[in-house]
């Protein structure tokens, strides 16, 4: 009886929250790609990044015939972008890392161990912005917290990838390590913006 009267969850809140769950589960697999160097788990990036990709179809469809939403449209799909391009950047990481065939690095593992935290505060957040906003910008702050963290170990990555450049073969494979750190300091700033587009929400919510 219960569940008769449980309040049903606004269907762009929930496509939403499918985004960032895709995410996060993207996210999770890129951490482990890093650890393990197993391609098992680029492949699993990959797969996540499409399953987000039909989510987002789906939203924006939903959008274009739906008058009444629960929050501003454009909110709506700001965030739905922005979510998606954490996840983006994540799959044009794995790619490049499979053709240039590179060896995950310890600052790859930490920038990509923060990613998955920032997306679990992201996904957090989306869960909790219908029934309780000032919840859901707390997550929000705190996935701004670790972009910084992650914009630090991005700049210290870049201090010691150009140290004891002797050849040019070691000069080749610092430029490609640098595109590959650059996809991940694009992915921490997206997280960021959607982190902005939620606290924003949350604003004019309460």
């Amino acid at each position: 009886m219960v569940s008769i009267f449980k309040k049903r969850k606004n269907k762009f809140l929930k496509l939403i929250s499918q985004q960032a769950a895709f995410t996060l589960e993207g996210l999770e697999a890129l951490k482990k790609y890093f650890a393990s160097n197993d391609t098992t788990y680029a492949d699993l990036v990959t797969k996540k990044e499409k399953e987000a990709d039909e989510a987002r179809r789906i939203l924006i469809d939903e959008l274009n015939r739906t008058f009444v939403t629960p929050f501003d449209r454009e909110d709506i799909f700001h965030l739905s972008r922005a979510i998606d391009d954490v996840l983006d950047y994540a799959y044009s990481t794995v790619a490049e890392m499979v053709i240039f065939k590179l060896e995950p690095t310890p600052y790859l593992l930490r920038m990509g161990s923060l990613l998955r935290d920032s997306a679990f505060e992201l996904y957090q957040a989306v869960e909790r912005l219908g029934d309780h906003p000032n919840v859901a910008g707390e997550h929000a702050q705190r996935a701004k917290a670790l972009e910084n963290r992650i914009e630090e170990v991005y700049r210290e990555a870049l201090a010691d990838l150009f140290n004891n450049v002797t050849g040019m073969d070691q000069m080749i494979l610092v430029f490609k390590l640098r595109e590959v750190y650059r996809h991940l300091s694009n992915a921490s700033d997206r997280g960021d913006e959607a982190a902005n587009v939620i606290a924003n929400i949350v604003v004019k919510m309460t």
